[in-house]
Order: structure tokens, then sequence, then C-alpha cells
């Protein structure tokens, strides 16, 4: 295993659903936290693949063998913070390739996305990105992108 770039702390969740990680990022209150327990929920009711934490509120980037590898913060392993409840243990992995990024309250975010929108480069990897505008529900977006695949008009 080879690590390039380096290992970067952001304020971000994450949470596998099947073999890859979705990276969920976005300004404090966009919503993060609950997108991830959507989509950690989606997953038991068999919508999607199934789906664990890997970490929520801050987690650890990193560039490994051309894979963006995301692990959870140490201090805040195995916890998601569910708005009224406060702080909720549950079980997590330990980290995850990253194949989809999310941005909520995304600036960019349109109806009809332009092609480079739709991936972010981090850490020197390209990933597919889903850009969220404010107010827009997330989780349809993702559960979409999860169960898609893009078409081609000609």
């Amino acid at each position: 295993m080879t690590a390039s770039g380096s290992d970067a702390t952001i304020h971000a969740s994450a949470i596998l659903v099947g073999g890859h990680a979705v990276l969920i990022r976005g300004p404090s209150a966009s919503g993060k936290s609950r997108l991830a327990f959507d989509l950690i929920l989606a997953g038991r009711a068999g919508i999607i693949a199934p789906t664990q934490l890997i970490g929520d509120d801050r987690v650890h980037l990193s560039a490994v063998d051309g894979a963006l590898v995301v692990r959870p913060a140490k201090s805040l392993a195995g916890l998601l913070e569910v708005r009224g409840l406060g702080l909720r243990k549950m079980p997590f992995v330990p980290q995850g390739s990253v194949n989809q990024i999310v941005d909520l309250d995304a600036a960019d975010a349109t109806r009809l996305p332009a092609p480079a929108a739709l991936e972010a480069a981090l850490n020197g990897v390209k990933v597919p990105r889903i850009p969220v505008a404010k107010g827009v529900a997330a989780l349809p977006l993702v559960i979409a992108a999860l169960i898609t695949s893009p078409a081609t008009v000609s």
C-alpha cells in the first residue's frame, strides 16, 4: 500500500455503501449527519446496498494507491450526531475507499449540471460528485446516483 499526498482532516461524514464510501461535505448545519443517518436507514431497509458508518463530523482523507481513503477521526469513531438526541453510539468500519462525494449547499448546483461539476479532485484523486443546492433533499439524489447510471442522449 503506497500513500501519497497528505493525510488531511476535514469536516465531513462518511458512510460505507456496499464496498465503497460516500463522503458528505458541507457547511455547518447543512445536514451532513442527517444524510449519513438517512443513508444508513436506506441500507437497512434494503433500498441501497448494506451501509455502515465510517465517521461523522470529522474524517481523515488520504490518497492510497490511486484511491481516496477515508477514516474516522479517532476521538469520534463510532459516534453519530442525531439532532435532538445528541451523540449516539453505533457500529462503524475503520475506513473506506471513496467513490462518491456529496456537496451539500453547493453554490454550483443546477438542475442539469455540466459534466465538470459532477467530479471533484481530493488529494490528487478524481471522484464522482453530487452538488446539492441549499434546500434540496439530498437523499433522493444520492440514492439515484447509487442505483442508476448516467444516460447519454444523442
